[in-house]
């Protein structure tokens, strides 16, 4: 520790000298010296002479001496908060052998920064990283009979500049680095504790002490340390921070602990967090479910914050907005034909009645209800998607969304005449709905979930449409493909001579992620499973509620690296309406975050990135996004589990709402793969995976884009699948024990002629192709319709291919030829009758095998 001290045959002495002024070292000359002249406080005094203002007076030839024993201290007030950087202690002869350097707000409460042992005199340099207005130094023992002595205690850094925070809720040890004095096994590696995985665990040798670390990233201010303990829990233990990982400060001594889960609040910074066990609870080592750590907002806890306000695109209103009219007409202005604009809104109604409106909503415009139940937020009047804009014809409404309010439309029935991508959620009609547009033009959707339509629906000239755990009055027709699953008043099943599929209940469901008010604070809601489900989840509303201080709320402007932060904090993500351009893939690594957007908030991986990876972990809520590929290939947009994934999420599945794909349209899109499932469990409630067939940048090598959804994962669960026009197969289902309910398919328009989609012997990729190793899958309501527009003379093999074994079941199946544009020449493998002229009649089977 550098320059040993004159000596005690030379001091008396001493005050002769003249020595010179001790300096910090010159990368700290910033840096001021907060502590000189300032107000000093002691255990103990030598004598008159010896006070303890002489250690801060700037004069090496005056001191500061306590009393001749070991727990002795001297303390200098810097007058207001400081972040402090370096403590320097010049010693005489009397001095310290072991001692720490504490910090505290008010002189009362104290945080050890430093903790020096071994000490061997003159002068101590000491780097440090904390905040307080009090600093001090403690004295453990001395290395001479004398009392300590100090010549100068120098305290260095910036006054004011950081204030401390609010302990936040986030954990900021979450997925960060870990290491450990031991392992019990590979199964109980460090990483286990700081995965937000409650079922897997730490555990060491049976022997103490053992410890376990974990690395911030960078340096924090500490606040909270939760531990769940495993059966095999620590007794007596410390909690400790450190800025290098080497030197350590006791954040917290632990006596008598008895395991369990236990939070406690400590003060301190570091990089590093340590557990540092002394004794153990039982026989067996030490073994800790989960370590979290948190840290104060607004410290030095990194750049991201959650909370605050939802960006220029969101338009929050109540019923005394003036000009809501207005407001609605002059979003749907810019909005009604702007199919791949850049434009996102979200209107977002607080809870009231609206009386005389009717909410017009064109592309990427969500309109949503802020209650915590529908009929919270009543609306008397409209809320209508028509196609006006394209003649009539509704096949390209899509991305727009509905969600979370109750409607009674002025004239009894309200208009909703969408195609893919346009959820209607969570909805009241007090009345009637059509599906169609005006005049009964082509219609392509669509999708209902956990909403109630006191009276009729009319699909009239939709082609298939999908509902799930919602109610009706009526459903008065369909065309080729109407599916059901829970839906109380849904028609019988009578695919063999009709449209309709009808199963009972819904064997898996999670309703989806919404934003609400509670009282004046906005919260996200998060529905919990259903298992069997059959009716709307509301007004029970089983589930949890997450302040918005939890998420990051995502702006136009916002980076890829501020979002992984964000995630790496222990925050969720709000994406607000916008198109944000990724240079590095998001990673999503903590269960049960959730990632929601606004207004089909959009996500562009540049450079050839993918956009989005989530681990293999529990509960992961996907919802309301899409994901437009850019114009460098990318090898997956979207991964959920990496490749290998295998852990049971049975109990807290990961699941993919309203996330939709699109490669192409927009401009020049390019993946291999857009979607690949490797997690077991996952369920994944509506998306459209679009390879683009008209717009900008399409070509069937100027968007190719070879597979649209892959599953690996066993024990996945799909309902309502839109996945269309993919150069090869549009879904390739790998995994075991997987179900579909409701699948919509076209094969690629582009596809130049019959050889360039030949493989195996096979004329045409299949729609939905089940891998010959699967032995257990079952789908129910599948549709595929081909369009052959650059050859239609290609008679393709078959829309679905699966291998006839007894645990693969497949019911209401079909193949159709839109217009004679090519054909099909069975339905599934080699069975069904083909399609033939250009009537738009199927071929159906009602069950394979």
């Amino acid at each position: 520790m550098g320059l040993r001290s004159l000596g005690v045959a030379l001091a008396s002495t001493v005050a002769l000298i003249a020595l010179p002024v001790v300096a910090p070292p010159s990368a700290l000359a910033a840096d001021a010296n907060l502590s000189q002249g300032g107000t000093a406080a002691s255990s103990s005094a030598e004598n008159a002479g010896t006070p303890a203002a002489a250690a801060v007076d700037g004069d090496t030839g005056t001191r500061w001496s306590s009393a001749a024993t070991d727990d002795q201290w001297l303390q200098v007030d810097l007058g207001a908060t400081a972040s402090i950087s370096q403590v320097v202690l010049d010693w005489e002869a009397a001095y310290a052998a072991d001692y720490k350097i504490q910090v505290s707000p008010d002189g009362g409460f104290w945080t050890d920064l430093r903790t020096v042992t071994g000490g061997d005199g003159g002068t101590d340099t000491l780097t440090v990283s904390g905040q307080g207005r009090y600093v001090r130094m403690q004295g453990i023992h001395r290395a001479t009979p004398r009392g300590y002595s100090l010549w100068e205690f120098q305290v260095f850094g910036a006054s004011g500049t950081t204030q401390p925070g609010s302990c936040s809720t986030a954990n900021s040890a979450q997925g960060k680095a870990a290491s450990a004095s031991s392992t019990e096994n590979s199964g109980t590696p460090a990483s286990a504790a700081v995965d937000g995985n409650h079922s897997t665990r730490w555990s060491s040798q049976a022997a103490d002490p053992q410890w376990l670390r974990v690395d911030l990233g960078s340096s924090q201010d500490i606040c909270t340390i939760d531990l769940n303990w495993e059966a095999a829990y620590g007794k007596d233990f410390q909690l400790q921070a450190s800025t290098d990982g080497q030197n350590w400060n006791t954040l917290k001594t632990v006596a008598g602990a008895t395991g369990g889960r236990a939070s406690y609040d400590v003060s301190g910074t570091g990089r590093y967090v340590r557990i540092h066990g002394t004794a153990r609870g039982t026989a067996y080592g030490y073994s800790l479910w989960e370590v979290a750590v948190h840290t104060t907002s607004g410290g030095t806890s990194g750049p991201v914050q959650g909370g605050g306000d939802l960006g220029p695109n969101v338009i929050v209103v109540d019923s005394s907005t003036p000009d809501l009219q207005q407001k609605f007409d002059q979003v749907f202005t810019q909005q009604e034909s702007a199919q791949f604009g850049s434009g996102r809104y979200q209107f977002l109604l607080k809870p009231g009645t609206y009386n005389g409106i009717n909410a017009q909503l064109g592309f990427y415009t969500s309109i949503s209800g802020l209650g915590l139940n529908p009929d919270d937020t009543q609306i008397n009047g409209d809320i209508t998607v028509d196609a006006g804009w394209f003649n009539g014809n509704a096949t390209q409404n899509f991305w727009r969304s509905a969600e979370n309010l109750a409607i009674t439309p002025s004239n009894g029935t309200d208009r909703w005449a969408v195609a893919q991508a346009a959820p209607f959620r969570r909805i009241h009609v007090k009345g009637g709905l059509n599906l169609a547009p005006n005049g009964y033009g082509w219609a392509s959707g669509g999708y209902i979930a956990d909403s109630k339509i006191d009276g009729t629906v009319g699909p009239y000239s939709q082609q298939q449409w999908y509902t799930r755990d919602s109610s009706v009055g009526g459903w008065t027709n369909g065309v080729w493909n109407m599916t059901f699953t829970g839906v109380q008043g849904a028609p019988a099943t009578n695919f063999d001579t009709g449209p309709y599929t009808t199963l009972d209940t819904t064997p898996v469901s999670r309703e989806k992620p919404f934003l609400y008010l509670d009282g004046n604070d906005y919260k996200v809601f998060v529905p919990a499973k259903r298992t069997n489900a059959r009716g709307v989840s509301w007004p029970a509303n089983a589930g949890t509620s997450l302040p918005l201080s939890q998420f990051y709320l995502v702006k136009p402007g916002a980076t890829a690296a501020t979002i992984n932060t964000a995630l790496a904090q222990g925050l969720n993500l709000l994406f607000t309406p916008g198109v944000y351009h990724l240079d590095q893939t998001i990673n999503v690594t903590r269960s049960d975050t959730v990632v929601l957007g606004l207004g089909l908030a959009t996500l562009v991986p540049d450079g050839g990135i993918d956009a989005m990876h989530v681990a293999d972990v529990d509960g992961v809520r996907l919802a309301g996004f899409l994901i437009d590929a850019g114009a460098t290939r990318s090898d997956t947009l979207l991964q959920i589990g990496p490749a290998g994934a295998g852990a049971d999420h049975s109990a807290n599945p990961t699941t993919m709402q309203d996330v939709f794909i699109r490669i192409g349209g927009a401009g020049p899109g390019l993946a291999t793969n857009s979607v690949v499932v490797n997690s077991d469990d996952v369920v994944i409630d509506h998306t459209w995976i679009w390879r683009a067939d008209h717009g900008q940048g399409v070509g069937w090598e100027t968007n190719r884009a070879d597979y649209g959804l892959v599953v690996n994962g066993d024990d996945v669960l799909t309902t309502g699948l839109f996945v269309e026009h993919f150069n090869k197969y549009d879904v390739l289902w790998n995994g075991e024990r997987g179900r579909t309910i409701f699948f919509q398919n076209e094969k690629a328009y582009d596809a130049p002629n019959a050889a360039a989609i030949t493989h195996d012997g096979i004329v045409g990729y299949a729609a939905y192709k089940v891998a010959d190793t699967v032995d257990v899958h079952e789908a129910w309501g599948l549709g595929s319709y081909c369009n052959f527009t650059s050859d239609p003379s290609i008679v393709q093999r078959h829309g679905f291919q699966v291998p006839v074994k007894t645990g693969i079941k497949l019911h209401s199946i079909q193949v159709i030829s839109l217009g004679g544009k090519g054909q099909y020449a069975h339905v599934v493998n080699d069975t069904g009758a083909p399609t033939s002229g250009a009537d738009t009649i199927p071929s159906k089977i009602t069950q394979f095998p």
